[in-house]
């Protein structure tokens, strides 16, 4: 039997106090990207919806990661 290693949760996005009241509407935006671009792959590589689904939460995740890296450094230069 083999065992397969789940991909773990979405990330959040976790933008400083300074811009907590974007985060609703920049996730909505990053939802749509990843699911467009995911949609796109999948149409045009002809790819399995459990390969779409895989990159749609990859895609997520790592634009996640990007935002709140930048903005995690961004904060902690300015104090």
């Amino acid at each position: 039997m083999s065992t397969r290693t789940r991909e773990s949760t979405l990330h959040t996005l976790k933008l400083p106090d300074t811009f907590e009241d974007l985060t609703g509407l920049i996730s909505t935006d990053l939802k749509v990207i990843a699911t467009a671009l995911a949609e796109r792959a999948g149409d045009r590589l002809l790819l399995s919806p459990r390969q779409c689904h895989q990159l749609r939460r990859k895609l997520w995740n790592k634009l996640n990661q990007a935002i709140n890296e930048t903005m995690e450094s961004l904060t902690v230069e300015r104090q």
